[in-house]
Order: structure tokens, then C-alpha cells, then sequence
């Protein structure tokens, strides 16, 4: 597979950042790592090191924290391990994930490279950056490990991949729409007036985004539950709502798919 790489670097509103790109036939990703006030969020992908590994050495942090163990999210933590000698905090329920072999499927290793053991220390609730206190959120569903990070004092708010974008058409295969919501809904309980999202990147208006993606997804769910009790399948109701196939479908060999966005909402029925 051959593979086209570039990336970016910049600065908006006291935060740089480097967005890496990554595509192939038509198919792109790209990731974000950001660095304010002393504090790096997130490392960026193995695949893209020559890049990330530039910018770390570039950025003046003294400790780093990482909203989830994804191989694009933590693909040169173990470079920071051994290049700067800083803490690394994550949340403690995948410090043992991230301290052994990474295991993901072969696209994903094909994409963000594999990612190296490395070792981190458990997220407070809260941390103090050089300037600024900071609310560690805990927001899974897209993964269980899943964190937000609030600057308190500057209002921006660091959402991994919370966001990503307002219409989601595709969920990974143990992501959850119903936690998505229950996420959404509580960083907007909190007091954040700007949104940095680590595959959108700076998000314009960023608390509307959140609301109106959570607004999206209850929409969703809720048209979801209405066609199912009409007596749809789960099958037709995904042919229904998302006629598009996607190429990550077939690529990911299933491992992302519309029908989990369904799976998901009609599992939680399940359950209640």
C-alpha cells in the first residue's frame, strides 16, 4: 500500500498544534496534537513520528495527558517516555493496554503504524498546568477510556474524539451512541467557550457543535426506536437511514459500520 504523508503546524487562540495526514486511493485520516500552557494533549500517530516527533521537540510542555489509548492518540508517548522524561497521564483504566503490545487490527497498523508499549500515570480529576487548573471529563463511548480536558481559565475545551463532526455515519464496533449522548450532555454542563477536537481541529462555535451533535443523536436514537417498534429489523433499519457504504467498511473488514450506530442504540433498549 502506498500511502501519501504530510502535515501541518500552527497556532490559534494560545494553543499550537500539529494536524498529521495520512491517505491512501481516496482514503484520508488525519490526527491533531495540541500544546498549551506547559501541556501537550495527545502524541499523535507512529506513522506520522517524523512529524510529531518534530513538533515535541519543538513545544515547551512539562507533562503530558492523553484522552485515550488509540494508536493515533498515543503512537510517540513512548518517544516522550524516553526523549523527555515528563509525566504521562492517561486514564488508569488503560495504563495496562498501553504498557504491552498494541493490538488493533491489521488496517489500523496499516494506517497509524504500530504503537510502542509505554508507561503513564492515572488522570487526576483535576490538574494544575503553569497558569491554569484543569478538569480532567470523563467521557467514553467512542472508547471506554475516553477523557476531556477544560482549561477553567481560558474556556477551551479539548474533546478527543468526542466530536469529531455533528452528523456521525459510521461508529467502530464496541462504540456506544446512547454513552456518546450521556457525554455530550455532561461537558455541556461545564462552562467552555471554545472546542479543540483532535480529527476537526479548532471548532467554530464549538458549544453549539456539541449541542447540536447531541441534538443530532437523540434524533437519531429516537427515530431509530420508533422504526424498530414499527417492527424493523436492525438490518433494515440501517438500509433505511444509511444507504451509503462507506470504504472504511470494507476496508475495516466491519470493524466500523453504520449498522453498530444502530446495534447500539437497540442493545441499550435492551438492556433497560
Amino acid at each position: 500500500m502506498i500511502f501519501k504523508k504530510n502535515a501541518k503546524t500552527g497556532e490559534k487562540h494560545g494553543v499550537s498544534y500539529m494536524n498529521g495526514h495520512i491517505s491512501m486511493q481516496g482514503f484520508s485520516m488525519n490526527v491533531y496534537s495540541y500544546q498549551i500552557d506547559g501541556v501537550l494533549i495527545d502524541t499523535g500517530a507512529r506513522s506520522l513520528h517524523k512529524y510529531f516527533e518534530a513538533f515535541i521537540d519543538q513545544q515547551d510542555f512539562d507533562q503530558v495527558f492523553i484522552t485515550h489509548h488509540h494508536e493515533d492518540h498515543t503512537g510517540c508517548a513512548s518517544y516522550i517516555e524516553k526523549t523527555k522524561k515528563i509525566p504521562i497521564y492517561i486514564n488508569e483504566k488503560s495504563i495496562n493496554v498501553c504498557s504491552g503490545k498494541a493490538d488493533y487490527p491489521f488496517y489500523r497498523k496499516a494506517f497509524w503504524g504500530r504503537r510502542k508499549p509505554f508507561h503513564a500515570n492515572p488522570s487526576p480529576k483535576t490538574f494544575q498546568s503553569r497558569y491554569a487548573t484543569w478538569d480532567v471529563i470523563d467521557t467514553p463511548g467512542h472508547a471506554f477510556d475516553h477523557h476531556s480536558f477544560l482549561n477553567r481559565d481560558t474556556g477551551q475545551l479539548f474533546t478527543g474524539d468526542l466530536f469529531v463532526q455533528v452528523h456521525t455515519k459510521l461508529l467502530l464496533s464496541n462504540e456506544s451512541i446512547p454513552t456518546i449522548i450521556e457525554s455530550l450532555d455532561k461537558v455541556l454542563t461545564f462552562d467552555f467557550k471554545e472546542v479543540f477536537c483532535q480529527h476537526a481541529g479548532y471548532v467554530t462555535d464549538g458549544r453549539t457543535a456539541i449541542e447540536q451533535k447531541r441534538d443530532y443523536l437523540k434524533s437519531l436514537q429516537h427515530e431509530v426506536l420508533t422504526l424498530f417498534s414499527e417492527g424493523y429489523t436492525a438490518k433494515e433499519i440501517c438500509q433505511k437511514l444509511f444507504p451509503k457504504k462507506y470504504p472504511i467498511i470494507k476496508l475495516s473488514r466491519g470493524e466500523w459500520d453504520s449498522f453498530h450506530i444502530v446495534n447500539s442504540i437497540l442493545n441499550e433498549r435492551a438492556t433497560q
